[in-house]
């Protein structure tokens, strides 16, 4: 079962040759090149889901009770179609008023959401929470209380978790230890196969494909399932990057 995470950046006109329109058909080109079973999305405006959905003809965007708003940027999650039941979902906001639609608080310079599924796989029986979502860029106390925040709803599920999105802060990161604990059980996947931090790991890169900053984009996983493979992913058309971020995905298992 392959899980990608894929910041898109925002449909901004100041991007210029990088606008949106002018990179939309390369963000899909990308997904359907590497077929993930569950993509999670963050940053995607209303038009720029609406234009995934239509064009990933395969997949089904999963976004309940979603109050659409085009000043928002939302963390969306996507699904197989052939190979997934979703059972339930919520979203909530990252916020002391998770339920007030666009609400923020702390430092946050933006508000921030968790939109969550469980599913069950169609062909295993096996049923699991998956989560996505993106973390505040400049508040500092904002991301560790999102996180605190999202921690708390993964020690409530029942069942396994998949945890995805751009966190906006490296793996060395209080919010990064606010989620990878004992308490909630999730695991890191990058660094459950021993893969190294530095340059090669960094995931933000502003469409020139020179890594910067630090591994923003994680996904972190209860065990099980079991991580066998994780990549990220630096492919370019013709001199051009589909986002500002390069996707990251992993590929999990149930068996041991």
């Amino acid at each position: 079962m392959r899980v990608m995470t894929f910041n898109l950046r925002f449909e901004n006109e100041q991007d210029g040759r990088n606008a949106w329109n002018y990179r939309r058909h390369l963000v899909a080109k990308l997904i359907e090149q590497y077929e993930p079973a569950i993509l999670g999305t963050q940053e995607g405006r209303v038009s720029q889901l609406e234009y995934l959905e239509d064009q990933l003809s395969l997949y089904e965007m999963h976004a309940p009770s979603r109050v659409l708003d085009d000043t928002c940027q939302y963390p969306t999650l996507f699904f197989r179609k052939d190979l997934f039941r979703i059972m339930e979902g919520n979203e909530f906001w990252l916020s002391k008023t998770p339920e007030i639609h666009s609400s923020k608080n702390w430092d946050s310079a933006f508000p921030r959401m968790l939109s969550t599924a469980t599913v069950e796989a169609l062909e295993s029986g096996h049923v699991f929470s998956v989560a996505v979502t993106h973390l505040d860029h400049m508040g500092r106390v904002a991301r560790v209380k999102q996180a605190e925040l999202i921690s708390r709803w993964v020690y409530k599920q029942a069942v396994p978790v998949i945890l995805m999105g751009d966190f906006n802060d490296g793996p060395d990161s209080d919010a990064h230890a606010a989620l990878v604990n004992r308490e909630t059980g999730l695991l890191d996947s990058w660094q459950v196969l021993g893969h190294p931090e530095g340059e090669e790991s960094f995931t933000h890169h502003g469409f020139l494909g020179t890594p910067k900053k630090s591994r923003l984009d994680w996904i972190l996983t209860t065990h099980p399932p079991h991580v066998r493979k994780a990549r990220i992913v630096h492919d370019q058309f013709d001199g051009r990057y589909a986002s500002d971020h390069f996707p990251y995905y992993v590929d999990l298992t149930w068996d041991d």
